[in-house]
């Protein structure tokens, strides 16, 4: 079985990234297609792989040129790039990864982290909703002929995978997909992390700094609580907004290696995640170092947490109801009142851990990729 794997993009940090060095593992011999890629913006691990770009890559190495010129070019280059010679190919995309130029008889397996948020959900960006006249219709043009470039390619895909169950319906309203779709939640990777004997001194968030992350509301709320310590570890084009948002209680990082992320996790009193993500990778990492995760309780945390329900030696989080400042400093002064166990939390990560996902996904791509050899086999 020859196999390539193919990713949107490799120039930053996040969950995708990750699943594909999961990916990677799983079949180490596979090489790895992409749009772009800048080493030094994405995870030191990919210096080992067999990386092929686009010629988009020429021109494009960072997020913000990415998202500028991605329509139409980014488009154009991910369809040019051909991905042909190979009996399965191993898809990990929110948006292009699916445009590649494959061989009509290859096995496509999609891992669809959620449907193209640009072309499916436009309306969750700020500037696409608040648009009008002239640019409402302009934008309205470019989302229409993304859907049906989507849309066209995601018909290529044999079986979809994704990470959570909320993802499940998005994909089937937007591909229609022939075939059932599997969840197999991504991994955390759990050796990375530890439980420290230090007494914790501050909360923590890990996120990229965007509106829809919520973390200006976790700043507000520390803002009104000056005795509570804050640390918030990621970068994003909310930094400076965020930065001049906050009081002398609250710190910020960025660009820490895989030490300094562990040591932020292992030594803080919980990690704060207000926003609603599909699956998050986050508050997985916080519990491998033994600590609680304080959420808003709705998508990915449902799947992966154990939420406080009067036996906090039992749980691994705390979830708040909405997404207000006042909920999140009520659950802090209740999370306060609280004793979580770390070796409990760390072991509930551990059903999360790397190994399981590898193995899972090894075991999916060789039973699609037989099965696939004994319909042939029987057309002929």
């Amino acid at each position: 079985m020859k196999l390539a794997i193919v990713q949107d993009e490799l120039i930053r940090k996040g969950g995708a990234e990750q699943v594909v060095l999961s990916f990677h593992k799983a079949f180490p011999e596979a090489p790895i297609y992409t749009l772009a890629y800048n080493r030094d913006k994405t995870y030191a691990e990919f210096k080992n792989c067999n990386i092929i770009t686009s010629w988009f890559n020429k021109f494009v190495h960072d997020a913000h040129n990415l998202k500028r010129f991605f329509f139409p070019f980014g488009i154009m280059a991910m369809q040019q790039l051909k991905v042909k010679g190979y009996d399965v190919i191993l898809q990990s995309t929110t948006h292009c990864a699916k445009y590649v130029d494959t061989e009509p008889n290859a096995l496509i397996i999609t891992y669809c982290h959620t449907p193209f948020r640009l072309a499916w959900r436009p309306n969750s960006y700020g500037e696409i909703s608040s648009s009008k006249g002239l640019k409402r219709q302009l934008y309205s043009l470019v989302v229409n002929i993304l859907k049906k470039i989507d849309k066209k390619s995601a018909l290529k895909t044999d079986w979809f995978i994704t990470n959570a169950k909320e993802v499940v319906p998005r994909i089937e309203e937007a591909y229609q997909p022939q075939n059932p779709i599997t969840i197999i939640n991504p991994p955390v990777k759990c050796s990375n992390f530890y439980i420290s004997d230090k007494i914790p001194e501050y909360y923590l968030v890990v996120s990229r700094l965007e509106s829809y992350k919520k973390v200006d509301l976790v700043i507000e709320a520390f803002n009104k609580m000056p005795e509570k310590k804050l640390l918030v570890v990621g970068k994003g084009s909310m930094k400076k907004q965020l930065r001049a948002l906050a009081n002398t209680n609250i710190t910020f990082a960025e660009g820490l290696n895989a030490e300094e992320l562990s040591k932020a996790y292992a030594e803080s009193k919980a990690l704060i995640f207000p926003q609603h993500e599909d699956y998050g990778i986050t508050p997985l990492e916080a519990n491998a170092s033994g600590r609680p995760v304080i959420a808003y309780g709705k998508g990915g945390v449902i799947d992966t947490m154990i939420p406080y329900n009067n036996n906090a030696m039992q749980a691994t989080a705390l979830f708040f109801e909405n997404q207000h400042v006042d909920d999140i400093s009520s659950a802090i002064t209740q999370f306060e009142e609280l004793s979580f166990d770390p070796e409990f939390i760390r072991e509930h990560a551990k059903r999360f851990d790397e190994i399981h996902f590898v193995k899972h996904i090894q075991e999916f791509v060789k039973r699609k990729f037989n099965e696939s050899k004994s319909i042939k086999t029987a057309n002929h």
